[in-house]
């Protein structure tokens, strides 16, 4: 696993309008975040590639979930409800169920600390140290971390060797415990296209089928 984050909207995140915007709401492009899609197969990794009060163009590592109503998830907990409009190949078009502020969507208004996007998938996994093993499963995934519940007993900062058939070998460390429940923080983080490839082949591996190594 490698690190590559695409998190955050360029900082030449302008309003670009032409003839065609007097049809509709002026277009925000060179917008680069990830969010999560909701479906009825799972939880799924995208892109946002441009936003208007209307509308947004999505792009995905994989195939898009079948459904035309989808959530939209960003990395502060907000959620929108998405009805597909276009779609070709990874990429599609969708239109909010009401208009949404552009502003407040771009710059995310963060009622909470920024946290990693998060996926509720549980994923099956073994967890050891020198001392004690046992067996677990996620209850959340992100890019550098789990929220795991597992019956062994593991201390706070004591590092665990993370065993799954879902993803490479890795080491993590305790960040925090409570009960039965732990938070893991990995020693190597999934790139985007991996956590991406990754929760697709868990959830709903269909949607792998025309994916190349190509980016």
């Amino acid at each position: 696993m490698t690190m590559d984050y695409s998190a955050g909207f360029g900082s030449d995140s302008e309003p670009v309008i032409d003839v065609g915007e007097r049809r509709g709401a002026a277009r925000y492009t060179s917008l680069i975040r990830a969010a999560k899609l909701v479906s009825a197969h799972g939880e799924f990794i995208c892109v946002i590639r441009d936003v208007s009060s209307t509308g947004i163009s999505l792009r995905t590592f994989h195939a898009l979930p079948d459904e035309t109503t989808l959530g939209l998830e960003l990395q502060n907990g907000e959620s929108y409800e998405l009805v597909e409009t276009r779609r070709e190949g990874r990429e599609a078009s969708y239109r909010f169920d009401r208009p949404v502020t552009v502003e407040r969507l771009i710059h995310e208004s963060w009622n909470f600390p920024k946290r990693q996007l998060r996926l509720n998938i549980e994923i099956p996994l073994t967890l050891s140290s020198l001392t004690a093993s046992g067996d677990a499963k996620t209850v959340n995934l992100s890019q550098q971390g789990a929220r795991v519940e597992c019956d062994a007993a593991f201390a706070i900062d004591q590092s665990l060797r993370v065993v799954s058939t879902s993803f490479p070998e890795t080491r993590a460390k305790v960040r925090w415990r409570k009960d039965a429940n732990y938070g893991l923080v990995f020693e190597d983080t999934f790139s985007l296209r991996e956590f991406a490839l990754m929760a697709a082949s868990v959830q709903c591996p269909a949607l792998l089928e025309d994916v190349s190594d190509a980016a």
